[in-house]
Order: structure tokens, then C-alpha cells, then sequence
């Protein structure tokens, strides 16, 4: 088993532009930071229904305002995220998609690099088995250590979740058992666990021996290997 970075196609270029957007990088540290309910509003707001703060801010009433919950520094925190998410929420659909993958997969890397360290965390790499025709879709985030790797796919929502991804992540977790090696496989959804729940169990492609990461459980990326 090894792993080798994607191509650095047409498509690549692009979303590395947007991957290097300094707004992805400081939005995703946030975001690693935020409580779930904080996530939550991101989640709501870079949705794009609405860019009226007001109504966000009445939307959610434990973040905001006198019935806030919290001390100052978590109502500051709540302020900058509603602002970042609605400074996402007010670019086009195209590049406000672009831009949401951007940011699960750089909450993903941080949160992953307080546990393993930031080397060893990386982003846009294939796995390499022999005798096997490598995937052409690159993994999100890999996590590259001996004996430790871990290979990570974000999606931004529930439906996200298909038949593709879960036989990629399986696939490998298994070619790596065939090589005597481990290999734990994980999908990370900014989405409810009750939404990834109700999608996964439509889905027929094998997903047992892989972990789900939703948005309420995302800081165990931080403190426990899949």
C-alpha cells in the first residue's frame, strides 16, 4: 500500500484555488473550535436561503441575543461564524459548493492534525495497491503514518452519501487487509446523524467496516482513531 498525489488536472487547479482561499482556511478553524449548535448555523446559513443576519440570529435564539447561553467569547465566536458562513452563503451556487467542500475537508485535516500532527495529515492522495487499478478520484484527507493510515471522504450533506464512495472506501480498507496492512476508512458529513443514518440505510454498497463522522460527532477526529 502506498499513496501518491493526484493529478493535477484542470479541475484540480481550480479547486486548489479555492482550497487556498485564506477566508476556507480561517472559517474551517472556526469551525473546528465551534460547539455543535454553532455548526449547526453554519450548516443552515452557507445553505444559502437567506443572508438577513437578523433572521439567523432569531433562528437561533441559544447563540444570540439575551437568552443566549455561554460566556462573551463563545457570543464572539457565534458572531464571527454567522458572518464567515454568510460571507459563503452570498457567492454563487457554483462557487458556494466549491467553497463548502473546501471547508469540511480543511476541518477534517485540522482537526485530524491535533491527534496525528500536521505532517502526517494530508490532502488529495490516491491509494496505491498492487495489482489493483488505482481509483481515479483522489481520497479528501489522508492520514499517513506506519501501521496507522486512515483515509477520510467529506461530503457536505447527507446526500453526498452514494453507492460510489462507500465501495471506494470499502475497497480500499480491504486491498489494505490483503497486504497485511491497516487501513481505517471514514466519511465525514457536515450533515445531522439522523440524515446520514436514514441515507446510509437506503444504501446496498458495503459500508460496515466503514466509520460515519457526522456533524455532531466531528471533534472525535481529534481524540480517537476511527
Amino acid at each position: 500500500m502506498r499513496f501518491q498525489d493526484a493529478a493535477r488536472d484542470a479541475r484540480a487547479v481550480v479547486y486548489a484555488g479555492i482550497q487556498a482561499e485564506p477566508e476556507v482556511a480561517r472559517t474551517a478553524t472556526l469551525l473546528a473550535d465551534a460547539t455543535p449548535v454553532q455548526r449547526l448555523l453554519a450548516r443552515a446559513v452557507m445553505n444559502g436561503e437567506s443572508v438577513d443576519p437578523a433572521g439567523w440570529r432569531t433562528m437561533f435564539p441559544s447563540l444570540f441575543g439575551s437568552s443566549a447561553t455561554g460566556d462573551a467569547a463563545e457570543l464572539a465566536r457565534s458572531e464571527e461564524i454567522l458572518a464567515a458562513s454568510l460571507a459563503v452563503a452570498d457567492r454563487g451556487e457554483q462557487v458556494r459548493s466549491q467553497v463548502r467542500g473546501a471547508l469540511i475537508e480543511e476541518v477534517t485535516a485540522q482537526l485530524l492534525a491535533r491527534r496525528v500532527g500536521t505532517d502526517a495529515v494530508r490532502r488529495e492522495r490516491r491509494i496505491l495497491f498492487d495489482g489493483v487499478t488505482a481509483e481515479i478520484h483522489p481520497y479528501d484527507v489522508t492520514v499517513e503514518r506506519s501501521g496507522a493510515a486512515e483515509a477520510y471522504d467529506c461530503k457536505w450533506g447527507a446526500r453526498g452519501i452514494n453507492a460510489d464512495v462507500l465501495h471506494q472506501l470499502d475497497d480500499a480498507r480491504t486491498h489494505a487487509f490483503d497486504e497485511d496492512e491497516r487501513l481505517a476508512v471514514a466519511l465525514v458529513v457536515f450533515d445531522a446523524q439522523r440524515s446520514c443514518d436514514v441515507r446510509l440505510d437506503r444504501q446496498t454498497a458495503p459500508h460496515d467496516g466503514t466509520t460515519l463522522v457526522s456533524l455532531e460527532t466531528l471533534d472525535t477526529l481529534a481524540a480517537a482513531r476511527p
